[in-house]
């Protein structure tokens, strides 16, 4: 049994309140727009850390952090990549990747929106954890914990923070 944090499109921003909410899980994936390779390295600090590359993401997370990932974690075959649409929209990419070997999750981020859907067509559990940093067009950030326990996938978790509460960020979160 593994518990898995997932988070999104943080633009730069790890801050206390994700620690808070990631303190109990046994890694962390990452679907992509980390911000910069120091952000990165810090989230590995304190977490291991799967992660794949964003749009907005430099050469440097490039050079360490791919554009597209496929392992399996507790019996579950997972697919994660930053642009990958949903069911009944994926991109070409995703769509490809998914028609050739249908994963038991797949995950992407990009869009900002918090999405968990199942798709009945390719036998997958489809989640985007939404937008956890402070940039972008979302008023709520979140982010998703769940846990893997032989090929099942359970206990899943959403967690909200507004994005304009006056709250102090650390240093990782300033402009």
């Amino acid at each position: 049994m593994k518990k898995i944090g997932l988070l999104s499109d943080t633009h730069g921003c790890f801050d206390e309140r994700l620690r808070r909410f990631f303190d109990k899980v046994d890694e962390l994936w990452h679907a992509g727009d980390i911000g910069s390779i120091e952000l990165a390295d810090e989230i590995a600090a304190f977490k291991p850390l799967r992660a794949v590359s964003g749009n907005c993401d430099d050469r440097k997370v490039r050079a360490v952090h791919p554009l597209v990932q496929r392992f399996e974690v507790e019996d579950a075959d997972v697919l994660m990549l930053h642009i990958g649409g949903y069911p009944g929209n994926y991109t070409p990419a995703a769509r490809s990747l998914i028609e050739t070997r249908p994963p038991k999750l797949f995950i992407s981020g990009h869009s900002h929106i918090l999405k968990v859907m199942k798709d009945k067509r390719y036998h997958l559990l489809h989640i985007n954890p939404g937008g956890a940093g402070l940039h972008g067009f979302h008023m709520v950030r979140t982010a998703v914990r769940f846990v893997l326990d032989a090929g099942d996938i359970r206990d899943l978790e959403v967690g909200e923070w507004s994005r304009n509460d006056g709250q102090q960020f650390d240093r990782t979160c300033s402009a």
